[in-house]
């Protein structure tokens, strides 16, 4: 999730860290707090790996600031990591919202929709914070007040962002659209 954040930050336009830092908190920093210690040896692999370049620019204040862009071998593997997104990014919530953030980048709409489609694919699946019995429990069925407004919120969470892969799968890949 890191990685595929400062691919997809870097993509938009060059930046120094603490600035791609600044970003990666405010699209996950409340749920999944990015610290110097993940976020500079991540930086580091993907200029070792060849993905990002730095330069060093004068400083506004004082110190010299490091920016960092994206290369072409960069861009490619952030095309990559959307168009195949492992199964955590497709399950996890902030993980998705992540390859959701980035989405954009993929230049062919019916590969965007095939990313939408495996989340709604998930989303399908009957589930449950809570079990009984192995079967999922619903909120009608929890006794427990907070647990059954934790159910509630989440069927109503789960409801709209459905109605929102549907209409965004068909905008991106209408029925019977020429491939």
């Amino acid at each position: 999730m890191l990685e595929l954040s400062i691919l997809g930050f870097l993509a938009e336009e060059p930046l120094h860290g603490y600035e791609l830092k600044e970003r990666i908190k405010a699209l996950t920093g409340h749920v999944r707090p990015v610290s110097d210690g993940a976020l500079y040896p991540a930086i580091t692999r993907l200029v070792a790996a060849g993905l990002l370049d730095q330069h060093t620019e004068p400083g506004a204040g004082a110190a010299p600031r490091r920016i960092l862009a994206l290369t072409g071998k960069g861009r490619a593997e952030l095309l990559e990591r959307l168009r195949h997104p492992k199964q955590t990014e497709i399950t996890d919530q902030v993980r998705f919202n992540t390859v959701l953030a980035f989405l954009r980048h993929l230049p062919d709409p019916r590969e965007q929709a095939a990313v939408l489609r495996r989340r709604l694919d998930f989303l399908q699946a009957p589930t449950s914070f809570f079990y009984a019995s192995g079967k999922p429990v619903r909120a009608e069925e929890a006794t427990d007040l907070f647990r059954q407004g934790m159910l509630r919120v989440a069927r109503a969470t789960g409801e709209a962002e459905r109605a929102w892969l549907r209409e965004a799968v068909e905008r991106l890949d209408p029925p019977g659209a020429q491939p």
